[in-house]
């Protein structure tokens, strides 16, 4: 089995097939689910798996995240949308759209 590639600025990530973005009503928060367990997301991290449909690179996620945190840094929103990407990929729950 290959190591998976590594999301860059060009990636275009999707949400994996095991996993779904629900709102829950009742916390009124976005829990990410897939077998057996689950993640709270805050907003931040809701916003990025939102946009997580492989029709986004990661570069126009980041521009889309900026824009909305303004004045937060473009650096600093790049910086963190591609580690939390990487901590998703590594759990299994994005992948890029063609892998």
């Amino acid at each position: 089995m290959s190591e998976p590639r590594a999301i860059t600025a060009e990636s275009r990530p999707i949400v994996a097939a095991k996993a779904r973005l629900r709102w829950d009503a009742r916390s009124s928060r976005h829990l990410l689910l897939y077998p057996e367990r689950g993640l709270i997301l805050n907003p931040t991290a809701a916003d990025v798996v939102q946009l997580c449909t492989g029709e986004h690179t990661v570069e126009s996620i980041v521009d889309t995240l900026a824009a909305k945190y303004a004045p937060q840094p473009r650096d600093t929103v790049e910086r963190e949308v591609l580690t939390f990407l990487a901590q998703m990929a590594d759990r299994g729950l994005i992948r890029h759209r063609d892998d």
